[in-house]
């Protein structure tokens, strides 16, 4: 006899509890095979593909395009067995009733999450919504016309625990209307509040007429556009105000003459051969702070709070901070500390390119030591950036731009770029912090200074 598997939202790892559809790869009725990629999802971290563990056909999906789902919300429900099986050698066949699924985890996210719950149908609910894919709607009824609009019944007191809501849509659709789900009672089985409920309180809502309020009393109203803090940007907007909350922070600057530095970027780009990448000022600059690390390795570690005490990283994991269609992300290069200038040009290029089209994944935005920032390329000359949380430092690097200087007694025209250093005051003192920052400036300024440290 077939089964209906339900297959859920799996731990994502890293901490992420929820993750919002960006496309549905798989249709009601679609036959899918073990570990076939069902769905793509958008999560705090970075945007994958979510592989389901049955084999056999698409029954159901839930959720829209843009609903945002918590972990361990159904995905969708597959049929497996025989019944469920097209005939022949198809992908389905090789999956039967006794599967538990492919035990295969998301790359980078850790390890698998426990086995989906099973839930037995009728022979004659399977038939049909099998061979009618694209009518079943599991626990989501359309919008009926007014002349079928259930009417709601009365409201009853507000009780604790569970609702009996299963949709997400529905779900989302109260609570963007500010309307308490407790308060309504449900006409689908079993009570389940469905969508056509949620929108007929929304219309009776909207019907009734406001009270009257006493213009010394009533509350200024806001016309602004209201933008939710999720995804990406949430997941921004909270490190950075924990960071704010946590770390002591400090800054300080300095000007530095870059010229040297940009003649010897051209030099080796001119001895490169022919398909050979260019090495970028990022990569150089990272270079650099890899050395300046192993010369302060006070700036390369982290807090431990709870232990009070401060926690000396051996490995820099580089974190660059960059610019996308989706927000701001921080790459991370591995080992930065034990690459050369070429190897870590090459790990950039690679962390940009996924960056730019959304495929970085989770290994390849945590872990990091210390932060790289050049808000140069925004056209500014300084800035004051906040640490990336649990991180102790971040160095930024404005727009390298000519300007007077007094080079060997002269006044010229020279390549200027100004370097700023921010840092937590807990594992160091001024005095680190600028020995630092001075020698990052002077291999700006005098490259071969990097020699000592090849």
């Amino acid at each position: 006899m077939a089964q209906v598997l339900e297959f859920k939202l799996p731990d994502l790892g890293e901490g992420l509890t929820e993750a919002e559809i960006v496309r549905w790869l798989v249709e009601v009725g679609d036959v899918v095979a073990i570990d076939q990629p069902v769905v793509e999802v958008e999560t705090a971290k970075a945007m994958v593909e979510v592989p389901c563990p049955y084999g056999g056909v698409v029954t159901a999906r839930f959720g829209d395009e843009g609903t945002e789902l918590p972990v361990g919300a159904p995905l969708l429900t597959v049929a497996v067995g025989s019944a469920a099986e097209p005939s022949g050698d198809g992908p389905a066949a090789a999956s039967g009733a006794e599967d538990s699924g492919s035990g295969n985890v998301l790359v980078g996210y850790g390890t698998g999450a426990p086995p989906a719950r099973r839930r037995r149908v009728r022979p004659e609910g399977l038939k049909a919504a099998v061979a009618v894919p694209a009518a079943p709607v599991v626990h989501e009824a359309a919008a009926p016309t007014p002349a079928q609009a259930p009417t709601p019944a009365p409201a009853p007191e507000p009780v604790l625990g569970p609702v009996a809501v299963v949709s997400p849509l529905v779900r989302r659709l109260a609570r963007q209307h500010d309307l308490d789900l407790r308060r309504l009672a449900g006409s689908g089985p079993d009570g389940l509040i469905l969508r056509a409920d949620v929108e007929s309180a929304i219309r009776s809502a909207a019907e009734a007429p406001a009270p009257e309020v006493a213009p010394s009393l009533a509350a200024p109203t806001s016309s602004g556009e209201r933008i939710p803090l999720r995804g990406v940007r949430g997941a921004v907007a909270d490190k950075l105000a924990r960071s704010r909350r946590e770390i002591p922070d400090a800054t300080c600057w300095v000007d530095a003459d870059a010229t040297e530095l940009m003649a010897a970027r051209a030099a080796m780009n001119a001895v490169a051969g022919p398909g050979t990448p260019k090495v970028s000022v990022l990569a150089l600059l990272a270079r650099i702070c890899t050395a300046a690390l192993a010369r302060h390795p006070e700036l390369n570690s982290t807090v431990d709070q709870e232990a009070r005490e401060i926690v000396r990283l051996p490995q820099v994991h580089l974190g660059f901070a960059a610019q996308t269609d989706r927000g701001l992300v921080v790459p991370v290069v591995r080992d930065a500390h034990a690459r050369t200038t070429e190897s870590i040009g090459a790990e950039i290029a690679r962390l940009t390119e996924a960056a730019r089209t959304g495929t970085l994944t989770p290994a390849d935005l945590t872990g990091g030591t210390f932060t790289l920032n050049n808000y140069g390329v925004f056209g500014v000359d300084g800035s004051t950036p906040i640490i990336n949380h649990p991180e102790a430092a971040m160095l930024g690097v404005g727009r390298i731009v000519p300007k007077p200087w007094v080079h060997e007694g002269q006044l010229a025209v020279r390549q200027v770029v100004q370097l700023s250093l921010t840092f937590d005051h807990r594992v160091c003192d001024g005095g680190t912090a600028g020995g630092f920052l001075r020698y990052v400036a002077d291999c700006v300024e005098q490259p071969a200074l990097l020699l000592r440290s090849l």
